[in-house]
């Protein structure tokens, strides 16, 4: 059988990516926000029971590690930022496992950026900026459109006014009756943590609602979905933690990011206990992340934007392979 060769992006969406990467350097250049490079090919895996790391390889040249592909930059551009990078960015490939989909590739082109002694709220409004002139730059339109409006939505507000239940102050019960009404099986709830309830109910209840001819920023996550971000210090019930919507699409995910290397060590333990709880193996947290984090992270916001799905949007595609050269099948 004659393997399929031809890419599935046309000539349309190869010119869009261009102009996609052209503003993105510029924006950055206007703002003085340094341009850097770290491996792809990293001593360490994610904890995170959500994510999974592709294993690459493992001992030669003496070495007897294993190896993965990057499921993001951020714990390399974190060590930058503790030896004094200052404000930096970064586009590359990452790659995640288990992940495919209309919206979901293995390999996939990601913007990682970090802002020094900035706030959450002022790194938003930048996400902001950046989004829309990307989405005007990358149009199929030659005619000049306005930015989207910006709208601001705590994630107890959304959860309460599009699935019914309070994330913050309500039962797991009550979270459950719902998932269970949305869809989810009851072999699925039943082995499911209170916060996988929540995820599926913002996967199909709150997310396809919001970004709806707009930008939508779903924050103050839950602190037990704090991930890499630190604690509001004025509500330590959440985390100062965003995603980003458009069209019902998540674009991006953002910290205040956590610089305690004490709390971080302890996050990695409880993903590998929830690991263990899945049946997923344990993952050896990153040595030099906590390092660095020792050594002394500047106070900074961060943030990850997927290009391919902003392309997606700028394009009005439904589906990732439409703005991929080669998605998984044809790589």
């Amino acid at each position: 059988m004659t393997a399929d060769w031809r890419p599935t992006a046309t000539r349309s969406a190869l010119e869009q990516r261009a102009r996609l990467l052209q503003t993105i350097r510029a924006f950055f250049a206007a703002r003085a926000v340094l341009e850097v490079e770290t491996p792809a090919l990293v001593r360490a895996g994610v904890t995170d029971p959500n994510l999974g790391s592709i294993t690459a390889l493992s001992g030669g040249a003496g070495v007897t590690l294993p190896f993965y592909l990057h499921t993001s930059p951020e714990y390399a551009m974190k060590r930058l930022l503790a030896s004094g990078s200052g404000d930096i960015y970064q586009i590359c490939k990452v790659y995640r496992a288990n992940e495919r989909g209309k919206l979901h590739n293995p390999e996939f082109t990601l913007l990682e950026w970090y802002r020094v002694g900035v706030s959450l709220d002022t790194l938003m409004a930048e996400v902001a900026e950046l989004v829309n002139a990307v989405l005007r730059a990358s149009a199929t339109t030659t005619i000049a459109a306005p930015g989207r409006p910006i709208e601001y939505v705590t994630y107890q507000d959304a959860l309460r006014q599009h699935a019914g239940i309070d994330p913050l102050e309500g039962s797991p019960c009550d979270w459950a009756a719902t998932a269970r009404a949305a869809g989810l099986s009851m072999a699925s709830i039943e082995t499911a943590a209170p916060d996988a309830l929540l995820d599926f109910l913002v996967g199909t209840r709150v997310g396809p609602r919001l970004g709806r001819d707009r930008l939508t920023f779903l924050h103050r996550y839950p602190r037990s979905q704090a991930a890499l971000a630190r604690l509001d210090p004025l509500d330590a019930r959440v985390a100062l933690r965003f995603e980003l919507y458009a069209d019902g699409v998540e674009l991006a995910n953002g910290f205040h990011e956590l610089a305690d290397a004490d709390e971080q060590r302890a996050r990695f333990d409880a993903d590998n206990r929830a690991r263990q709880r899945l049946g997923l193996p344990v993952v050896t947290a990153d040595a030099a992340l906590i390092a660095a984090l020792e050594h002394g992270l500047p106070d900074c916001c961060g943030v990850a934007l997927g290009l391919d799905r902003a392309l997606m949007i700028a394009s009005g595609s439904a589906n990732i392979d439409d703005v991929l050269s080669f998605p998984i099948e044809r790589a």
